[in-house]
């Protein structure tokens, strides 16, 4: 089965009242099966655009997650940084690609560019969208006349899909492969090996440690156990590029890292850990005690933050956006990361293309090696997880 998307999004202002457009067509037929349209409150026309994407993506998926795939737009910036033409700098964009890119179906994609006048459809729903807005009713719109299924497309926040029309439209240039391919020309791909720090007195305590709490210091135990890493590392041939965490207990094992390889360890911010709010330096039991419907909330929805601090959706953004830029300056190199169990799961769930809240099911030892491939064309792989003999003697 072959696919069409066809997107776009717009603000009033830019920034201003925003809203995107999507739809998903049968290709061969040109029948419209999903029509997806969404107010975005005062965003950028670049959120609105991507934004129409991930809605077109997200419906694609649900109807058929092997189909392939081609995306129609007007918007040359989204086609080029799609297709990997055009790097990402901006970080709300960075954001929104990653986002995109962990929707595309496993079939093959292709990104055309088309001109305004060929993109109406979409464009309509957008401005559908923004007049209902304004005339006080719900800018949400969700149409599925071809689909025979009544249940709801589920969408990826912001996102939704609009109509389009069939066949290969005139001045389209012809299909560009997405970024999805195992392709011969890639070169070496960044190996990314996520140390978490050693234990704390708050590890130890099981209580939650996150940016923006008490910055704990390694106890003893947790200094012997990043040397331990640290010697692991070496006998694993080092690395090109030591970063970590802001954090104290992050900083002191990359110091030990720094001794033994020589490295000069650079601060990375997006490599904190979650920011778990007035939760932090409590325990599990007590925060359930306190705010019992909350922490069930926060255990099933991972847009649920805690009071004051930061969902999974976000932390899993944030370590992406982080991840595009490692990327960006490090391709092809041995980046070394020490990071949190927060952070190294949000990294696993990205490359495993998992649902955000299987980072709840993920076991990772302290001072444990994480091993992932980083690939140019997006594409990444699990090598190692939580491997931890090296501290067998510890």
């Amino acid at each position: 089965m072959t696919l069409l998307i066809e997107a776009d999004g717009g603000s009033r202002g830019n920034p201003g009242p925003a809203a995107y457009g999507a739809l998903v067509r049968d290709l061969s037929t040109g029948q419209v099966l999903v029509e997806l349209a969404d107010h975005l409150g005062v965003t950028t026309n670049n959120v609105a655009e991507y934004s129409g994407l991930i809605a077109g993506l997200t419906a694609c998926r649900e109807i058929d997650p092997g189909a392939d795939v081609e995306v129609r737009m007007d918007s040359k910036l989204v086609v080029e940084q799609m297709s990997g033409r055009w790097k990402i700098k901006h970080e709300d964009m960075r954001r929104l690609a990653l986002r995109a890119r962990d929707l595309l179906p496993t079939g093959s994609i292709t990104f055309n560019w088309v001109p305004r006048a060929l993109n109406k459809s979409a464009d309509a729903l957008a401005n559908e969208s923004l007049d209902a807005v304004e005339r006080g009713r719900s800018g949400r719109i969700e149409r599925r006349p071809g689909l025979a299924t009544s249940s709801d497309v589920p969408t990826a926040d912001p996102t939704t899909p609009v109509p389009v029309t069939a066949g290969e439209p005139t001045g389209a240039s012809r299909p560009t492969p997405a970024v999805v391919g195992w392709g011969p020309d890639l070169g070496d791909p960044m190996v990314l090996t996520a140390v978490r720090h050693g234990v704390t007195t708050a590890t130890l305590a099981r209580t939650f440690s996150g940016a923006g709490g008490e910055d704990h210091p390694l106890s003893a135990r947790g200094l012997a156990q990043v040397a331990a890493s640290a010697a692991e590392v070496v006998t694993r041939g080092g690395g090109d590029v030591l970063v970590c965490s802001p954090l104290l207990r992050t900083r002191q094992s990359a110091d030990a890292i720094a001794e033994a390889t020589g490295l000069r360890p650079v601060v990375v911010d997006g490599l904190a850990e979650c920011r778990f709010g007035q939760w932090d330096g409590l325990t599990f039991a007590e925060v359930q005690a306190r705010w019992p419907e909350h922490m069930s909330a926060w255990l099933t929805d991972p847009e649920v933050a805690p009071p004051g601090g930061e969902s999974a959706r976000q932390l899993y953004d944030r370590v992406g956006g982080t991840l595009e830029g490692l990327l960006e300056q490090h391709s092809g190199r041995r980046v070394i990361a020490v990071a949190h169990v927060g952070t190294i799961r949000a990294l696993v769930a990205r490359v495993l293309a998992t649902p955000l809240l299987s980072m709840n099911r993920m076991e990772l030892q302290p001072a444990s090696l994480t091993t992932t491939t980083w690939y140019a064309d997006g594409n990444a792989s699990l090598r190692g997880y939580g491997e931890a003999a090296h501290l067998r003697d510890v």
